[in-house]
């Protein structure tokens, strides 16, 4: 093959690595998200002062969830941690729970007693939360309804205002 020839298949390949990315990053912007599509997978993590189960959660609480995967290394995630916490003290009515993915539960922990939230704080650590909810990048939160369904994918850094419209959305 030409030298022509191979450059032509460099550049073509190029090309659909970069298309790719630009959909990841696109998908992956903050504030971006998705419509139901899915039962929400249930988990079950080891919590700062106990565990927390999804299926316990919804079987015997009955509220909603919102879903905050984070790590003690995503910037975005520290941003975010408080707006979430304030939020979580106006909504009572919805059940806040953060789970660390991607890190170790030591980092994890003083990351945890660093930033000092007050809604639960778990810890992934065998990678079953992130394996089932595959997070398009960290943070990643998820809005699921008492019945267990998916109602919102968040992808990217959430602010309190963000939270409140959707929120009113859902359950309004």
């Amino acid at each position: 093959m030409s030298t022509t020839g191979r450059l032509v298949i460099v550049a073509v390949a190029l090309a659909v690595v970069v298309a790719a990315c630009s959909v990841s990053i696109d998908a992956a912007s903050p504030g971006a998200t998705t419509e139901p599509s899915e039962i929400a997978p249930i988990f079950a993590v080891e919590t700062m002062d106990g565990s927390f189960s999804l299926s316990d959660h919804l079987a015997n609480d009955g509220r909603p969830v919102f879903l905050n995967l984070w790590a003690s290394w995503c910037f975005p995630c520290r941003e975010e941690m408080p707006a979430i916490d304030r939020s979580s003290l106006q909504h009572p009515e919805i059940a806040f729970i953060g789970v660390s993915v991607q890190d170790s539960r030591e980092d994890a922990i003083a990351f945890a007693e660093e930033i000092a939230v007050s809604y639960t704080l778990g810890f992934d650590d065998d990678d079953s939360v992130d394996d089932a909810y595959r997070p398009l990048g960290l943070p990643a939160s998820y809005i699921i309804s008492s019945e267990g369904i998916i109602l919102e994918r968040i992808f990217g850094k959430i602010t309190e205002d963000d939270l409140a419209e959707k929120f009113e959305k859902h359950f309004g």
